[in-house]
């Protein structure tokens, strides 16, 4: 294959390289992509001699030993990279930084190289790509449509196949409506798991770093080597675990209100919104219907509230000096949080607040919510006669997520078939509590794959592509499930008397095996509760019917706590060979109990009648 023909994917990379590709010829190849953009991707495409220095670092390293050896991405150009102009899209507003952003430093140290910095909606206002004196930046799939904002070029470069993966910044939305529209997987992390240390704010507060990537697998590589505690930005968090793993076997997922959902008079992304609930069943989801009025309100505080204020400090000398070279759009939204007071500050933290605690209810019933991405887009021309209520419109299901501190990614759904926007790409967004990134990513893969996609705007299928399993190699600071399996045989069953003390903390059953068949079972004597004891036994033994559950490692000592003598966790073997902690009983504890083993389990002697 032809450098031109190579699919930027990191699986397509890393085999080229293993075929002896050098790193200079893909480099050369992404430039040469990047510079012929006809979209308004670019708001500076590197030189010849600017980029390198970022070559040459890796020569003579061994392919194998970094996790983005040589892979090309490209910057939204709110983020710093050393000797390149960031602009936040105002020319007027650019400096010229001498350190890269830490993130930056994060990835160009795991070995990928920086080739461009990418146009957005200027000051990153905006959710749909126009707002830009660099050009209204253009829909990877079709000029006329806008591309999605703010983090436009970063998506579009992405999906025109100029590098493998691009950086933007979500605030309301930002990281997931690009990837929406142009056929990308977009991930919104958790908020303070990405460095915001170099980046000019939008909402400091709310603000994330975001990843856009042809695939999901792709994105959590790009993670698991930017995703570090920062000890200089105030708002960065260390990685937590990210507890049960509901991406495969039997979850939950929540749908809003056939009342709540707003599509705009776009029938065609309605009907692929009822698809991708069908296509969440078929893996495996149970949906749940979720009444969204409190995640509503939470959104119209965004930019009806005192947030806006953020905004204005982000630039207020700027402003204040140049109001003139502010977008109009752009600047009527952030002078609108020049009068904000502390007292209308603090009335809107308090109704969020309470709004948080409605909304996170939720994660009682489900175990993440989908929502579409955006309810429809817009022809650019539409956009610029009406910026301000049809860009209001774009941020219905997203502007809620970052006040609500909640972890997001936006994957394809489908491609829309009649309107206005016919043949144009249209994806929805998984979200769940905060640091349920790795999570998101490996539902967001499975269904992804569901279809026969291909990638981004290129002619690449997906399914050529790697799925998404395990923990991105070479994590810095991505955090694993931080979850104990348990095996249960008696009153811990499910709908048995003792099963909310796995279902309160967390747990999820993860499957229904037999032990080996080398234990017998007993019914205990006592109660009000009874409860078996099972015992490990060198001959007459039989196998017995478990069911094994996921519980996270920080409620685990409180359960085993709870466990009365004579009973405790110890390791017990399955039918297969392996061994998971479960409930063993003490051989003095069956003094005076009922042997119950020709049952092969308690749910049988209980249907038997329980028979003494």
């Amino acid at each position: 294959m032809s450098l031109n023909q190579l699919s930027f994917d990191l699986a397509s990379l890393q085999a080229a390289y293993r075929s002896g590709t050098t790193v200079r010829a893909v480099v050369a190849e992404s430039l040469a992509r990047c510079r012929t953009d006809t979209h308004h991707a670019f708001i500076h495409v590197l030189t010849d001699a600017e980029v390198a220095p970022h070559v040459a670092r890796l020569d003579g390293v061994d392919p194998a030993s970094l996790p983005l050896f040589g892979v090309p991405f490209v910057i939204k150009d709110n983020i710093d990279l050393a000797g390149v102009p960031t602009t936040a899209g105002c020319p007027e507003f650019a400096y010229t930084p001498t350190e890269s952003a830490f993130l930056i430093q994060q990835l160009m140290a795991a070995g990928a190289v920086p080739v461009g910095k990418a146009n957005l909606d200027q000051f990153a206002t905006g959710l749909n790509g126009t707002r830009s004196p660099y050009g209204a930046c253009q829909n990877a799939f079709d000029p006329d449509f806008i591309s999605g904002g703010s983090s436009s070029g970063s998506a579009v470069s992405v999906a025109k196949g100029c590098a493998t993966f691009s950086l933007g910044t979500d605030t309301a939305g930002s990281g997931r409506v690009p990837a929406s529209f142009n056929n990308l997987v977009g991930l919104k992390p958790t908020l303070g798991l990405l460095s915001g240390t170099g980046m000019v704010p939008a909402c400091r507060s709310l603000d994330t770093v975001s990843i856009f990537a042809l695939t999901a697998g792709d994105v959590q590589a790009v993670l698991g080597a930017a995703a570090a505690f920062d000890a200089s930005d105030a708002y960065s968090r260390a990685a937590q675990p990210f507890g049960v793993d509901f991406s495969s076997g039997d979850f939950r997922f929540g749908v809003p209100r056939a009342q709540d959902l707003e599509f705009f008079g776009n029938t065609a992304a309605a009907q692929l919104f009822a698809t991708s609930v069908a296509r969440l069943k078929a893996l495996g989801g149970t949906p749940v219907e979720v009444d969204l009025t409190p995640f509503l309100e939470a959104a119209r505080l965004l930019y009806d509230g005192p947030w806006v204020a953020e905004r204005f400090v982000a630039i207020q000398d700027f402003i204040n000096a140049q109001p003139e070279a502010v977008f109009p759009p752009v600047r009527t939204i952030i002078e609108g949080g020049r009068g904000v007071t502390g007292a209308q500050a603090f009335a809107a933290s308090y109704r969020l607040k309470a709004l948080k605690r409605a909304c996170d209810a939720v994660w009682n019933s489900i175990d993440c919510l989908l929502t579409p991405t955006a309810g429809t887009l817009y022809r650019i021309a539409d956009m610029q006669a009406d910026p301000i209520q049809l860009n209001s419109n774009l941020g219905r299901y997203t502007n809620f997520m970052n006040l609500l501190d909640y972890s997001a990614v936006a994957v394809p759904s489908g491609f829309l078939e009649g309107g206005p926007a016919q043949g144009l790409p249209w994806g929805v967004t998984l979200a769940a509590p905060a640091f349920k990134d790795i999570a998101l990513l490996r539902l967001a893969d499975r269904f992804h794959r569901a279809e026969a996609f291909t990638l981004g705007a290129t002619p690449t299928p997906l399914a050529s592509t790697p799925a998404c399993t395990g923990l991105p190699s070479g994590e810095v600071g991505v955090a694993g499930s931080g979850t104990v399996r348990v095996a249960v045989c008696g009153a811990h069953l499910s709908g048995l008397p003792l099963n909310h003390q796995l279902t309160s903390r967390g747990a999820r059953l993860v499957g229904s095996p037999h032990s080996a068949p080398d234990y017998q079972l007993h019914a205990l004597a006592g109660g009000p509760v009874q409860r078996p004891g099972m015992v490990r036994v060198a001959e007459g033994g039989s196998a017995i019917a478990l069911e094994v559950w996921e519980l996270p490692a920080a409620h685990f000592g409180s359960f085993v706590a709870g466990i009365p003598a004579p009973l405790g966790i110890g390791k017990v073997k399955l039918a297969d060979g392996s061994e998971v902690p479960g409930f063993i009983c003490e051989g003095i504890g069956i003094a005076g109990a009922t042997d119950i083993t020709r049952f092969g389990g308690w749910r049988a002697w209980l249907a038997a009648g329980a028979p003494r």
